[in-house]
């Protein structure tokens, strides 16, 4: 039998959750600020809360989709947020990408209102959520994790317990400067490619299943050599999980000097108006051609 399920935050990412929960076969209530967004999952069969309360109080396990720390405090402890609704014991899976002393914060005012949480940020975006195939990496006890994974199963196809709260979250830090590193890099040699006459669309192909092959450079490449910026993810978004990752490093005392490069990179492109921007603006960088934003 399918858990009751709770989804505050429909956005991009969100709104994939919500839909993939939806065709899995989930009783599914939304919330979201934005009532359009609601409005998208319910007509896919999900039921529209008008308050995060009113989302949690039906749900056995509140999954947040969420921007930043002081969003998820709102939507959990704020007036009318899920713990004002939530069911003792109930399971929160905060699926957002924030810092790992905030989540640690989080959990433990969760905790002493009786409520159970696991950070379990996610890699793969919207498509891989779709088709049921982000990875994840979760932070929570053995038990509430395993727990999750009950419905976190019908999203991922990659789940991995990486410790206690928090641990999900820094896991995902270091996936953010892994990413990060690798779409400056592509960029970079697409734009080497395209400078010396070299035929950018065939590099992922001659390169596959090489040392220098990713999942970034299959993707990218070509749309790097196109200028193909359709919205999967943003530029700003990148720089928050990257400042986050440098003062982690700060308080670890671990030299990142790339990923201060890559992410003056990002602060760059933000500066200069391209934050909502995908990834694949980072071309911008390297060309500083002028052009139309797309919608």
């Amino acid at each position: 039998m399918t858990k009751t399920v709770a989804l505050i935050g429909a956005g991009a990412m969100g709104g994939a959750i919500g839909t993939r929960l939806v065709k899995t076969g989930h009783s599914l209530t939304v919330f979201d600020l934005d009532p359009q967004k609601r409005a998208a999952l319910a007509a896919l069969g999900a039921i529209e809360a008008e308050t995060a309360a009113k989302a949690a109080a039906t749900s056995d396990v509140i999954i947040l989709s969420l921007n930043a720390p002081k969003i998820v405090r709102a939507a959990v402890f704020g007036k009318d947020g899920v713990a004002d609704g939530a069911k003792q014991g109930a399971l929160i899976i905060d699926m957002s990408s924030i810092d790992p002393d905030a989540t640690k914060e989080l959990a433990a005012d969760a905790f002493e209102k009786g409520l159970r949480w696991v950070d379990s940020p996610l890699s793969g975006g919207a498509p891989k959520a779709l088709i049921g195939e982000l990875t994840l990496m979760a932070g929570g006890s053995e038990t509430d994790v395993a727990d999750a994974h009950e419905v976190l199963k019908h999203l991922a196809s990659n789940y991995t317990h990486m410790g206690p709260v928090g641990a999900g979250q820094t896991t995902k830090l270091i996936n953010q400067v892994l990413c990060g590193l690798n779409f400056l890099a592509v960029a970079e040699a697409t734009q080497l490619a395209l400078d010396a006459g070299v035929d950018a669309a065939k590099i992922p192909l001659a390169l596959k299943g090489g040392r220098a092959d990713s999942a970034i450079l299959q993707e990218y490449m070509p749309r790097f050599a196109t200028k193909d910026y359709r919205r999967t993810g943003r530029i700003d978004n990148m720089v928050k999980d990257l400042n986050s990752a440098q003062d982690l490093a700060r308080r670890t005392n671990t030299a990142m000097p790339l990923t201060a490069v890559c992410a003056e990179v990002h602060r760059m492109l933000t500066a200069a108006g391209l934050g909502g921007e995908d990834q694949a603006a980072l071309m911008e960088f390297f060309t500083g051609a002028k052009r139309e934003i797309s919608p």
